[in-house]
């Protein structure tokens, strides 16, 4: 079994450095009139990222406010 993780990670590691070899082109993003100009697997990266944090976020956000609701009143 430990072959089969090790061939996967293998495979994984490959599939990413063909994404990043093959999206190489600059991307120009603008916002509040602030110009940032990457690659386009950085991008992809940078908004994978930030939709963990904000998912994780927002699920928090969500079982707190549930558990609000349940809280008996006194």
């Amino acid at each position: 079994m430990r072959y089969v993780y090790m061939g996967s990670i293998a495979l994984m590691a490959g599939i990413i450095a063909l994404f990043k070899v093959q999206n190489l082109e600059t991307v120009t993003v603008t916002l509040l009139s602030i110009d940032f100009s990457m690659s386009t697997s950085m991008m992809v990266l940078l908004i994978y990222v930030l939709g963990m944090f904000t998912g994780g976020f927002m699920l928090q956000l969500v079982r707190t406010l549930m558990r609000g609701a349940r809280a008996p009143r006194v």
